[in-house]
């Protein structure tokens, strides 16, 4: 396995409820990108950032920085097999 194969396959997936850390995400569903600041998981204050949804959803970390760009984050998804909608 090349490098950049396993750089890839060790990127952390979680639930919406398990982001615990900053970063750009995607939905591993439909595709769409949410950039998570350090701000919105302030300990104790209200969440910045809220969403409801039926089903468990699976997200996909593609980056440490919140605003990497977009270029960058789409690269990411497609190489994970995602198809980015952003």
């Amino acid at each position: 396995m090349t490098e950049e194969r396993k750089k890839h396959a060790s990127l952390l997936e979680c639930s919406w409820e398990e982001i615990i850390q900053p970063g750009a995400y995607v939905s591993r569903d439909n595709g769409r990108l949410f950039r998570i600041p350090r701000e919105a998981l302030a300990p104790g204050a209200s969440p910045l950032i809220h969403q409801e949804n039926r089903e468990a959803e699976k997200f996909l970390k593609v980056s440490d920085d919140p605003y990497v760009p977009t270029l960058k984050a789409r690269m990411v998804a497609a190489e994970n097999n995602i198809q980015p909608t952003f």
